[in-house]
């Protein structure tokens, strides 16, 4: 694997990542929400790219992982800007962007403002517009109060021991990054990839994104049996397959 080395972003945040050389359209991995590049998608897709010499770039947002910053201090348009000044800085040409959950909005937000960046996208197990939708829809009256008049909530995590602090930061700069209230165009082949059994991330987001989304190529598979992590051996097959089908 590619040594670990940190950019200087113009942003002032320094941002660790793995940098792979090799031929066009390169390969991008976005992470999720607190997951770090380190994880079995992130490391699969890399070994994928060397094998076939493809340029692949896998990083961690400010505040995750080995990146700067500390996470309660981050909002989903800081990790967008995060993501759109590393691939400008570290890529060449169109990259064909795989973005796993948190990750899919932040891919789609990149699309919506420099669309030329993408030879096509991989929304894994996508959520756009998570922090209203779940998040603050989900909140009860007493956690939305605590919210805004302490400035942060505890929510527990499925996959960590410690809880994750939700900040009022987070809450209320997603709505100023919502993708589906507006019309969002992807003139690039999409696909998106979500499992059956996702308890995270419901169906109905990927429907309501492949409805609401233009573009001439936008496909959904449904991974049936699949849960949120889509991260067994038939799914990394199927994100495999998929990138290796944009590349063609």
């Amino acid at each position: 694997m590619a040594e670990c080395k940190l950019f200087d972003a113009p942003s002032g945040r320094q941002l660790a990542y793995h940098l792979v050389a090799g031929k066009k359209p390169g390969v991008v991995f976005f992470g999720g929400f607190k997951s770090d590049m380190n994880g079995s998608k992130a490391t699969f897709l890399q070994a994928w790219a060397e094998m076939h010499g493809h340029s692949f770039l896998r990083f961690d947002y400010s505040g995750h992982g080995e990146s700067s910053g500390e996470f309660t201090e981050g909002c989903i348009g800081a990790w967008a800007q995060d993501a759109i000044e590393i691939v400008q800085a570290l890529t060449k040409g169109p990259q064909i962007i795989v973005g796993s959950s948190m990750g899919g909005w932040i891919a789609l937000l990149m699309a919506r403002a420099m669309p030329e960046l993408f030879h096509g996208f991989i929304g894994v197990a996508a959520a756009p517009d998570f922090t209203e939708d779940s998040m603050w829809a989900g909140f009860d009256e007493a956690q939305r109060g605590a919210l805004l008049s302490d400035g942060h909530i505890e929510l527990a995590s499925e996959y960590e021991d410690s809880p994750y602090i939700i900040t009022r930061r987070l809450i209320e700069d997603g709505r100023r990054q919502l993708v589906l209230r507006s019309p969002l165009s992807l003139p690039f082949p999409v696909r998106l990839l979500h499992g059956t059994e996702d308890a995270s991330v419901d169906l109905s987001v990927p429907l309501h994104l492949l409805k609401h989304a233009s573009g001439p190529d936008i496909r959904l598979t449904l991974a049936k049996g699949a849960d949120h992590s889509f991260s067994s051996v038939e799914c990394l097959a199927l994100i495999e397959k998929t990138v290796a089908e944009l590349v063609a």
